[in-house]
C-alpha cells in the first residue's frame, strides 16, 4: 500500500533507539497520537552470544523500565553486587558493596539490544506507530512542526522529540548549537571469557595511559570498555585477539587468570557534547541528542532514561497545550544540572587519572582510601552513581 503523504500526530519522536522508544512507552497512557521515525532496524535480533554494547543500569533506570512495562521482557540481565576500583600508580582503591546500602544489588549489566528489543515488543501492543525512514527537513509552524522524510512523506506534529543520538539531525536542523570536548581517546569494546569468576562485581582499573572497565555478563563472561589515548588505541587495535587478551589480563594484574576474546573488537571515539539548549517551542532533545559523556562510569543511558522520566512527568502533570515552552523549560532546568554535573565529573576524573606526577599520585591514592574508609562518603557516592541522589529524585 502506498503511504499517505501528509500525516498528523501529536508527538513525533525522531530516533527509535532505547531512549526514543522508552519515551514513547512513557506516554502511551495518554490519548496522544505518537509516531517514531527511525531509518534503521528498531527491533534488533538477539544472538546466542552477548552483544558488545552494554549498559550498567541503575536502580532509578530499573524503576523506569518497570514503570513502562519492559523490565520483565528483557531476556538477559546480570545483577552486580559489588564494584572494585584500583589505581596502578598509587595504593588507592575503592570498594562498593550492596550491603553498604541495604539493597539486593548495585545494578544490572544489560545488553543495549536486549533493552531495545523488549521495548519494541511492548510498543507493538500499543497505538504507537513506526515509520522506517529518515528525517530530511523541519519547518516551524504555529502550533508545532512540519517535517519532511526521505520517503516523500510530510508529517505535522505538536511536539517534536529529538532522540536521534550524539549526531542529532533534529538538533542540527533546528539550529541548536552545542559545545564539544574531544578527549582524543577511543573506547575499545569487546566481550571476554575467563576461567576465574568475575564475582558479580564490576571492575575498573586506572592505568598510566588508559582505563579498563570489566562489566560482568555472567560468572565467567564480561564486557570490556578500555578507554585509551588515540595512539594506544591504534596499537591495541592492531593486536591479534590473543595478543589483546594477554595485554588486557596484564592490565588487570591477572586477577582472573588468562582471558579469551569472545567477540569482535571495536573502537569508538570519545567526544563529550552538550546542547546549548535542550528545548525550543514545541521541540525537546533527550538522551545523547542533548548530552553525551565519557563512558567512565557507564552512566550515559541512565541519564537518557532520567530525561525520559522527567519530560514525561512534566508533560503529563499540566494542562497547558502540548509543546508549551514553559513546560519544556521546566524539563530542561530539571535535567541540565544533573547531566552537566555528571559530564564535568567524568571529565575531571579522566584528567585526574591521566596525570601521573608524584604529588598528584599520592593525593589520588590518599583520597580513594579516605573515601573507602568513610561509610558516609561512600554512601553519598553510591547514591550519585545509582541515580538516587537528592537532585535526581
Amino acid at each position: 500500500m502506498r503511504p499517505e503523504n501528509n500525516l498528523q500526530y501529536d508527538i513525533a519522536i525522531i530516533g527509535g533507539g532505547m531512549v526514543g522508544q522508552a519515551f514513547a512507552l512513557s506516554m502511551i497512557h495518554t490519548d496522544l497520537k505518537i509516531v517514531i521515525i527511525e531509518p534503521n532496524q528498531p527491533n534488533p535480533t538477539l544472538q546466542d552470544k552477548f552483544h558488545i554494547r552494554v549498559s550498567a543500569i541503575t536502580s532509578k533506570s530499573e524503576a523506569l523500565l518497570k514503570n513502562i512495562g519492559v523490565w520483565d521482557l528483557i531476556k538477559r540481565k546480570y545483577a552486580f553486587t559489588d564494584t572494585h576500583v584500583w589505581d596502578q600508580n598509587s595504593h588507592g582503591s575503592l570498594d562498593f558493596h550492596k550491603e553498604d546500602e541495604g539493597i539486593n544489588q548495585l545494578g544490572y549489566i544489560i545488553e543495549n539490544d536486549a533493552m531495545q528489543s523488549a521495548m519494541y515488543r511492548a510498543l507493538k501492543e500499543t497505538h504507537v506507530e513506526f515509520i522506517h525512514t529518515k528525517l530530511t527537513a523541519i519547518h516551524k509552524i504555529d502550533n508545532g512542526y512540519q517535517f519532511d522524510l526521505d520517503s516523500n512523506q510530510q508529517i505535522t506534529c505538536g511536539l517534536l522529540i529529538g532522540a536521534d543520538g550524539a549526531r542529532s539531525n533534529v538538533r542540527e536542523l533546528s539550529g541548536i548549537e552545542y559545545v564539544e570536548n574531544n578527549y582524543q581517546q577511543r573506547a575499545i569494546v569487546c566481550n571476554i571469557e575467563s576461567s576465574q569468576s568475575f564475582q558479580s562485581t564490576t571492575w575498573q582499573r586506572f592505568l598510566s595511559d588508559s582505563i579498563i572497565a570489566l562489566l560482568p555478563l555472567s560468572e565467567h563472561q564480561a564486557s570490556v570498555v578500555w578507554s585509551a589515548e588515540n595512539h594506544l588505541a591504534d596499537e591495541l587495535m592492531q593486536f591479534s585477539a590473543e595478543q589483546f587478551a594477554d595485554r588486557l589480563a596484564q592490565g588487570v594484574e591477572y586477577k582472573f587468570g588468562r582471558f579469551k576474546v569472545a567477540s569482535n573488537i571495536q573502537a569508538f571515539p570519545l567526544i563529550e557534547r552538550s546542547a546549548q539548549d535542550y528545548v525550543k517551542h514545541n521541540l525537546a532533545l533527550i538522551g545523547d541528542a542533548a548530552h553525551n559523556i565519557h563512558p567512565l562510569a557507564g552512566q550515559g543511558v541512565n541519564l537518557g532514561f532520567s530525561d525520559v522520566a522527567e519530560l514525561s512527568r512534566q508533560l503529563q502533570s499540566n494542562n497547558k497545550p502540548l509543546g508549551d515552552y514553559l513546560v519544556l523549560r521546566k524539563y530542561a532546568r530539571a535535567r541540565r544540572l544533573d547531566n552537566e554535573l555528571m559530564a564535568k565529573t567524568m571529565t575531571g576524573l579522566n584528567w585526574i587519572y591521566k596525570e601521573n606526577n608524584e604529588p598528584l599520585r599520592w593525593l589520588r591514592g590518599f583520597g580513594m582510601n579516605l573515601i573507602n574508609e568513610s561509610p558516609t562518603l561512600k554512601s553519598f557516592l553510591q547514591k550519585q552513581a545509582s541515580g538516587n541522589a537528592l537532585f535526581n529524585i
